[in-house]
Order: C-alpha cells, then sequence, then structure tokens
C-alpha cells in the first residue's frame, strides 16, 4: 500500500449550478482510503447553492469521520470563465504535489486516489494517470456499460500507452477524461496557461505525454453519471448517429481542428529540446492534415481525387478515424 502523506493530494473541483449531485461527490472523496488534504472548488457563476452545499457536506464529514481534515477553498466567477478556464483556475490554486481533477456530478469509487497515487509514488517519471469509469444514470444506476466502451476504446491504443507512445494515440483522439485522471502538479509549468481552444483534459494528458510518461489504469474508478445536463458526456455512437455525421455540416470543425494542432505546435517549440524532434514532426504533419481538411472544396465531387490522394498518405489513419475520417470528408455537407 502507499506510502503516500495525504498533504500531497488536492482535489481540482469544478461546478455550475450543481446543488443536485454535488454533496454525494463531496460525501465520495471525503470516504477515500486515502482522502486528499484540499478540495479546491472552483464554481462558474452558479445561481444556485451548490456551493453552499457542498461547504455544508464537508463540514457534516469531517464531524462524522474523525481524523480526516480536508480544507476547501473556494472561488466564485461572475462573468462564468467556461470549461477550460474554470478547471485552470482551480488546478492552478492547489498545492498538493498530486491534483486529481473531479467534476461536480460523479460518484469516486472509495479506492480511488488510493490506486492512482500508489501507481505515481512506483513511477516517479509519471507525468498523468487516467483511469476508466463506470456509467451510471441520473440516480446512480449502472447503465451497464464503461466509459471505456463508449469511447469505443481499442486494445491496441490500450496497448500503445501502456507502451509509451501515448502521444502518438492522443494525437489522433483524446482518451483522457478529466473526472478519471490525476497529475503531478509540476505538469503545470510546461501546460499552462491551457488554450481556451482546447479542453483542459486533453491538453494535459497531450502535454504530458510529449515531455514525460502517460499511462492508463483499465479499472472503474469511478461513477461517471450521465443524466441529461453534463457539460460534457459519454455517448457510444449508434451506426445511425454515425451515418448522420457522415452527411452532417461540415461548419467549422475542421478550421479548429487546425488551429488546435497549430497551438499545439507552437506550445511544444516553446519547450525546447525537452521534446523530440520526432514528436514535432509529427505534429507539423498533424497540422498539414487538418488545413487540408479545412479547405476541402465545397462539391463532393471536387473533393474525391485530393481525398484520395490523402488517404494514400495514412495520415487519416495517424491523425483521424481512419475510413471514416475519409468518408465524412467525401459526403459531408457545407
Amino acid at each position: 500500500m502507499t506510502t503516500c502523506d495525504p498533504t500531497l493530494i488536492s482535489v481540482a473541483l469544478c461546478s455550475h449550478n450543481g446543488a443536485r449531485f454535488i454533496a454525494e461527490q463531496i460525501r465520495s472523496i471525503c470516504h477515500q482510503s486515502l482522502p486528499p488534504r484540499e478540495i479546491v472548488l472552483s464554481d462558474d457563476a452558479s445561481s444556485d447553492d451548490g456551493v453552499a452545499i457542498a461547504q455544508a457536506t464537508l463540514a457534516d464529514c469531517l464531524r462524522e469521520l474523525p481524523g480526516v481534515d480536508i480544507r476547501m477553498h473556494v472561488f466564485q466567477n461572475v462573468p462564468p470563465l467556461g470549461i477550460t478556464r474554470n478547471f485552470s483556475q482551480a488546478m492552478l490554486q492547489c498545492t498538493g504535489d498530486f491534483v486529481a481533477l473531479c467534476d461536480q456530478d460523479d460518484v469516486w469509487h472509495p479506492e480511488r486516489l488510493h490506486r492512482m497515487v500508489d501507481v505515481f509514488e512506483r513511477r516517479p517519471a509519471l507525468l498523468l494517470l487516467h483511469t476508466d469509469a463506470r456509467l451510471v444514470n441520473a440516480k446512480c444506476k449502472p447503465l451497464g456499460e464503461s466509459l471505456f466502451h463508449a469511447l469505443e476504446v481499442m486494445p491496441q491504443e490500450l496497448d500503445r500507452i501502456h507502451g509509451g507512445d501515448a502521444f502518438t494515440v492522443f494525437l489522433r483522439r483524446n482518451l483522457v477524461t478529466g473526472a478519471t485522471a490525476m497529475f503531478r502538479r509540476s505538469l503545470l509549468a510546461d501546460a499552462a496557461p491551457i488554450p481556451v481552444e482546447w479542453l483542459h483534459d486533453e491538453w494535459l494528458a497531450i502535454i504530458a505525454a510529449a515531455v514525460g510518461e502517460v499511462d492508463v489504469l483499465e479499472e472503474e474508478l469511478i461513477d461517471y453519471r450521465q443524466h441529461g445536463g453534463n457539460q460534457i458526456g459519454a455517448r457510444r455512437d449508434t451506426f445511425t448517429r454515425k451515418v448522420q455525421m457522415a452527411l452532417a455540416s461540415r461548419g467549422q470543425t475542421h478550421q479548429r481542428r487546425a488551429v488546435k494542432a497549430e497551438l499545439l505546435l507552437t506550445r511544444l517549440l516553446q519547450l525546447g529540446d525537452r521534446v523530440a524532434e520526432s514528436t514535432l514532426n509529427d505534429v507539423r504533419s498533424k497540422v498539414e492534415h487538418q488545413r487540408f481538411r479545412s479547405q476541402l472544396p465545397a462539391s463532393r465531387l471536387a473533393r474525391i481525387v485530393p481525398v484520395a490522394r490523402e488517404a494514400l498518405t495514412g495520415r487519416y489513419d495517424r491523425f483521424g478515424r481512419g475510413t471514416r475520417g475519409v468518408v465524412r470528408d467525401l459526403f459531408e455537407s457545407v
């Protein structure tokens, strides 16, 4: 078992109108087998009494659990900061060596922190660790599938992460859900400030993979609540949904992805020789691929030849969902 001092663990908890579920989440944090000593709660312009409920629940837990000492620091944002900036604020105010990300509406299994910190203690080079989760409904009843199943995570993707090749996996698609993640606070020296064009979890994951080690525990260590009001949820796409997406409007999706890739390249270049040249070249190639996709002509017929040529480069497989991306580029409407 880990010998970690709980004073080294911080929880970055973000909320927005979280009164319905936040008490259950706070209780699950307090009942950890290795409880943290700090919760940084960053509330984004809530109109309910979620913050007061969180504070009262923590006070109740501390009375019920002798020996547990958890401090809560509250930041209330008016006007709202949005998801990325709100989490950035919470993370940057944490003082622990390890930071566990936390959503307002989930429930942690009692061993979550203990299991994850134990891995960090055995692996000094590990910067970020994430896990699977059990999907539950609003009443916390299991939905019969896991987060990784909903995300269609492939065994070969997990194998590559375990094998130290997380960066190329994340360059293709993000597999890190913030609610399941923990990282060393030292990572923020490279990752902050987080561009608002990125979600906090995917940015932390890919920066960590570029400069250090990232791994995954294939265990369900939280209940990830799906209740219809999630700002970010999990859902396995049906075949019908995939067809609808392939025929949907292109909009600004590919332009936004190109901008994100460019921002990543800029940050990695700023980190100097700590980032391998092969990593930089992969990102440069990703930028080219996203720019290509963003500049495809409106005519579906006119896309056939350039998309076929791009497919031959292998970049649809390296930086996206392979054939699915080819089909979308051929059939999406303007």
